[in-house]
């Protein structure tokens, strides 16, 4: 066995290209390590949005957990946040269930006992099923088309399979395109926009609120911000869609097919011009010219106080927060900056910083925290000045943490403004 954490400098990832991508950084290739950073998607109950909770982001709906005991467990830790404990129940699967499926037989009846106990009408049951199922080959969409017409109410599937998680349709992508499954086709409104990207909502200081104003989209809607059932299918109503997280595509994609509402993308970055070019980019899709002058005025101006006051501080990046940890270490870099370590999992698609933070910091490492090698991980001499993310906290306990990953997301110059300051403030 391993005695030391695996890493690799960006200069060798580099040189080695996406094509060759060591075992060691590849989850498929070896054990899973549930680190901090893991458990945040491996448990549905951790910290954040599961597809547990994910699933319950439909105004009104209650959810159905069908599984072993010790799945059903770890959800009793989401009465712990307001809003969710009386909305979920169980249908509990004993090793005759998960040998034979016999238990396929009790969920609509299951469902109509749900439905009929609440005080008031569920707007849907969501039927969240776990790994037994994935093995089982369960048909759940024709299961959930045979509760609805038992019960009477819309019964809908959140997979959380974590045997899916490497594949094409990832849980946390799936339960993203079932929550707008009710929506039907209405009248669209050219004054009318959805965000899709997060179960929660994104800052409420975000300028990407004010420039879509500006452009005469008087209604932004978010599933997290809708209120009642009614303004969660006036979504329905949209022009188009912004994808602001790129596990939503898929969901964007049945938007237009199922409603004719067309997407288009934007990325959270922390690269300031990258940002600029995203709302110059948007503002040509929308034919428009999009004046973001004086938000892109105040970010520069915070970090160049930042860098000015505190130059060349070290960072290590982790991947626990509201960021991809190769592109804000790229940011971070590109200031003034140094980064000695980033904790991430690395893919095709976020080699392309790697190319540019090995030609800036040739010898930062590289680490993944879903190596079982992390557990030997010694911090040692020479520690940063400055951690972000959770697990960078976690692997350097005594440097000053910013966790950076509030529920309420960051976006755009807003989010690079708020991360400086939250930098600003543990110095």
């Amino acid at each position: 066995m391993q005695q030391n954490a695996y890493y690799i400098t960006a200069a060798e990832l580099a040189a080695k290209g996406k094509e060759n991508i060591p075992d060691e950084l590849q989850s498929s290739k070896h054990l899973i390590y549930s680190s901090p950073a893991t458990l945040a998607f491996h448990s549905p109950g951790a910290q954040g949005f599961g597809v547990k909770r994910a699933g319950l982001a439909i105004p009104g709906s209650v959810m159905l957990l069908v599984s072993p005991a010790c799945c059903g467990r770890n959800t009793m830790m989401l009465d712990q946040i307001g809003g969710y404990g009386d909305r979920f129940f169980y249908l509990l699967q004993d090793d005759t269930d998960i040998v034979t499926g016999r238990h396929l037989n009790r969920i609509s009846k299951a469902v109509k006992e749900v439905a009929d106990s609440l005080d008031e009408k569920p707007t849907a049951v969501m039927i969240c099923i776990t790994c037994v199922d994935a093995l089982l080959g369960t048909d759940m969409e024709r299961v959930c088309r045979k509760a609805s017409e038992y019960a009477g109410v819309p019964v809908l599937p959140c997979y959380m399979y974590a045997l899916t998680r490497e594949g094409r349709v990832p849980p946390m992508t799936s339960v993203r395109k079932t929550v707008y499954a009710l929506l039907e086709k209405r009248e669209r409104k050219k004054t009318a926009v959805n965000l899709l990207g997060e179960f929660a909502p994104y800052d409420d200081g975000c300028e990407i609120y004010e420039i879509l104003n500006n452009l005469g989209l008087k209604t932004i809607r978010e599933i997290s911000r809708c209120r009642d059932f009614e303004e969660y299918l006036s979504m329905s109503e949209a022009n188009f869609n912004i994808i602001l997280n790129p596990e939503s595509r898929l969901a964007a994609e049945d938007f237009h097919k199922r409603l004719g509402i067309p997407s288009l993308e934007m990325t959270r970055v922390y690269q300031i011009d990258k940002i600029q070019k995203q709302y110059e980019l948007l503002g040509t899709a929308l034919g428009v010219k999009i004046d973001d002058s004086a938000y892109y005025e105040e970010a520069m101006r915070t970090v160049e106080e930042f860098s000015q006051a505190h130059p060349q501080t070290v960072f290590a990046v982790g991947e626990w927060m509201n960021g991809d940890p190769f592109e804000l270490s790229l940011a971070l870099l590109r200031y003034g900056h140094q980064v000695a370590e980033i904790y991430g999992t690395v893919t095709n698609l976020n080699f392309i910083y790697i190319k540019k933070i090995a030609a800036l910091s040739p010898e930062t490492r590289i680490y993944t925290n879903l190596s079982p090698t992390m557990m030997n991980y010694n911090c040692g001499e020479g520690a940063p000045d400055i951690t972000i993310g959770q697990d960078a906290a976690y692997y350097h306990p005594d440097c000053p943490n910013v966790p950076w990953n509030a529920e309420n997301k960051p976006f755009g110059y807003a989010g690079l403004r708020n991360l400086v300051h939250s930098i600003c403030s543990i110095i």
